[in-house]
């Protein structure tokens, strides 16, 4: 008995994960708010299994961190490309991890679509913001060259990725920079981490 549940409610499970990902149909037409309410957020998917959508923008996300000296002198370092480390990662690597991956560029992405001026959840762009700090803090540490972190900015370089020959329109290849307002950084913050 126990074993037909189990293997019903893992059947179930994947029918509304695969519906969620599916073309539209009749069956996604009619259903479509309850197969959401299951899904969303715990299993949502950003892609399409048949179309997938590839990003159009490569960014390039860098870290710097502000120490303190013993003599309470402040020291700004220079700015790490953090994205360029988990490239260096995956590369050649048949079997990268997801962290190296996907961790830091959607840490950006979320940050960006919940701080944009279309966003009104502030719960949601603090959350965002926070887990984009301790993303790049568990990457930079807590020390830099024997002195305590305090502070840390994080700067992007956005730049489009070329359309495809057939296509008219055309992009600019100017890359564009971003740089966040510097965060303070307490031990409270590398809690968990």
């Amino acid at each position: 008995m126990t074993a037909t549940v189990l293997l019903a409610a893992a059947l179930a499970h994947l029918a509304l994960v695969f519906l969620s990902i599916a073309p539209a149909n009749a069956i996604t037409a009619r259903y479509e708010e309850r197969i959401d309410a299951y899904v969303y957020p715990e299993f949502g998917q950003d892609w399409k299994l048949f179309a997938p959508n590839p990003m159009q923008r490569n960014d390039a996300v860098a870290a710097r961190v502000r120490t303190r000296g013993e003599d309470g002198v402040l020291h700004t370092w220079a700015w790490v490309n953090l994205t360029d480390q988990d490239v260096g990662i995956i590369r050649g690597n048949p079997a990268p991890s997801h962290v190296h991956q996907n961790m830091l560029r959607r840490a950006w992405e979320s940050y960006v679509a919940t701080h944009s001026q279309q966003a009104t959840d502030r719960l949601r762009s603090e959350l965002a913001a926070d887990y984009l700090l301790r993303v790049a803090l568990q990457r930079m540490g807590r020390v830099r060259h024997g002195e305590p972190v305090v502070g840390l900015q994080i700067g992007v370089r956005m730049t489009m990725v070329p359309p495809p020959a057939w296509k008219t329109e055309k992009e600019t290849d100017t890359p564009t920079f971003r740089k966040l307002r510097w965060w303070p950084v307490t031990d409270q913050d590398y809690k968990g981490l």
